[in-house]
């Protein structure tokens, strides 16, 4: 039986730390294994749920492309709705599917119906 696993993402993708590249790395493994994951993003890490976020000269991995093939392969996606206008450094960019926007009450949710919470931030 598949573990249901939630990894909550906080920080900007790009900010010089490699939190995020962590997080979604984890998350394929994870995935590969046949556990259920979700990924919720919240604060600056909204970011990483745009199209607009392009991958810094500085970087090696394109982040935003990591997510979305996370996301295509059937890992669970949702990204805080209200913190679309208010975090990160493109505020007001939509996000890459407006299938993903969620509430704090999705995040409670999967919360209470999650095996496990991991956080990034």
């Amino acid at each position: 039986m598949a573990v249901k696993i939630l990894i909550i993402l906080n920080n900007q993708p790009y900010d010089g730390r490699d939190n995020t590249w962590n997080a979604l790395r984890l998350a394929k493994k994870l995935h590969e294994k046949g556990e259920e994951v979700r990924i919720f993003l919240m604060n600056d890490a909204v970011d990483l749920a745009r199209d607009i976020t392009k991958k810094p000269d500085f970087y090696d991995q394109d982040l935003v492309q990591m997510l979305k093939e996370l996301y295509h392969s059937g890992v669970e996606l949702k990204v805080c709705g209200t913190c679309q206008a208010r975090c990160g450094v493109n505020k007001n960019a939509p996000y890459f599917d407006e299938m993903i926007k969620a509430t704090m009450n999705d995040l409670a949710e999967w919360v209470i119906t999650s095996d496990k919470v991991l956080t990034f931030g």
